[in-house]
């Protein structure tokens, strides 16, 4: 049978010197991850970017499927993107879905929209045409996000792809 002698503990467990230390040593990984994640900070402007280039794809899978042109609306001013559907009857109907849009992020802004050989805009709406026979406006829609990180958007008329460039890009 064990006896215990005074001044001596036979239980183990953890010091409080060794708890602050490792809170100190999570709270710096933690400060060193979270700026990485998708969604924080520079995170936001290429998860824009992305939800950006998967609309469009869908509005124009959706326009060739539908046989109905489809539009895409960036409202400047109110930094919001939406996708329309134009109804026989010309009645331009909101999507619903993938394709709904949405508005950006506090900390992600369009810049300009330019549909090439056309206009450049800084504000303002423009819609973007997506032609139920594989055809798109080719546009070019530049976004900045914090610390002024550009993105240039390339919306390709032939196949609905969108191209995503770092920094400024012209076409």
């Amino acid at each position: 049978m064990p006896i215990s002698r005074a001044g001596r503990s036979t239980e183990s467990g953890f010091t409080l010197v060794e708890l602050a230390v490792v809170l100190v040593l999570v709270g710096l990984m933690l400060g060193l991850v979270i700026p990485r994640l998708p969604g924080v900070s520079e995170g936001r402007l290429e998860a824009t970017a992305d939800r950006i280039a998967g609309m469009t794809r869908h509005i124009y899978n959706e326009a060739a499927l539908t046989g109905l042109e489809h539009r895409i609306r960036i409202n400047l001013d109110e930094q919001q993107i939406k996708g329309l559907r134009l109804e026989s009857d010309g009645e331009l109907v909101p999507l619903t879905g993938s394709g709904r849009g949405s508005e950006l992020p506090d900390s992600v802004r369009f810049v300009f929209v330019e549909q090439l050989g056309v206009k450049k805009v800084n504000s303002g709406q423009v819609d973007i045409r997506v032609l139920p026979v594989g055809w798109i406006d080719e546009t070019v829609i530049r976004l900045r996000g914090e610390d002024a990180q550009l993105l240039t958007l390339h919306l390709q008329s032939l196949t609905g792809l969108v191209d995503i460039y770092e920094g400024e890009k012209n076409f």
